[in-house]
């Protein structure tokens, strides 16, 4: 029998649109989000859900762990702007802030999170996307400074 690598690896992705425009408005996101999700298969992760707000995104993926968690948001970044910019829905050029979280979930907490990613909208009339963040930072226990986090404009 030949040894082979098995592994159970989810993780949410977080990630702000620049200057945290309200770019990805409802009538373009479900082409975005389809168009993310594509890029995360094609890269043999499982792509569990993608949802957001106008100025940001979630990403609930189910990680190959031949690929690394910064090659990923790379690779996501890169081909959905040039796939947003080509669509010519803005006058100006489309970019997502530098930066990204990444945080880890157990296979008994996946309904949980797909349901908190599914809701964004209801979820944003209670909280603001820094208080969100900030709140994701805290619950599991991530050091940072105030400087290096999204600019928020809330």
């Amino acid at each position: 029998m030949k040894s082979g690598v098995f592994s159970q690896l989810y993780t949410h992705l977080v990630f702000a649109v620049k200057y945290r425009e309200r770019l990805l408005i409802k009538e373009i996101q479900p082409e975005v989000f389809s168009y993310i999700s594509g890029i995360i298969a094609n890269r043999k992760h499982k792509s569990i859900i993608t949802n957001g707000m106008p100025d940001h995104i979630h990403i609930f993926v189910g990680l190959n762990p031949n690929d690394k968690i910064s090659d990923l948001v790379g690779a996501i970044k890169k081909s959905s702007s040039t796939f947003i910019n080509d669509k010519g829905w803005f006058r100006g050029k489309f970019h997502w802030q530098d930066g990204y979280g990444a945080f880890s979930y157990g296979k008994s907490q996946l309904e949980n999170v797909y349901n908190y990613i599914k809701n964004q909208e209801n979820h944003h009339k209670r909280k603001t996307f820094q208080e969100e963040y900030i709140t994701l930072l805290n619950l599991f226990k991530i050091k940072y400074e105030e400087k290096y986090l999204f600019n928020f404009f809330d």
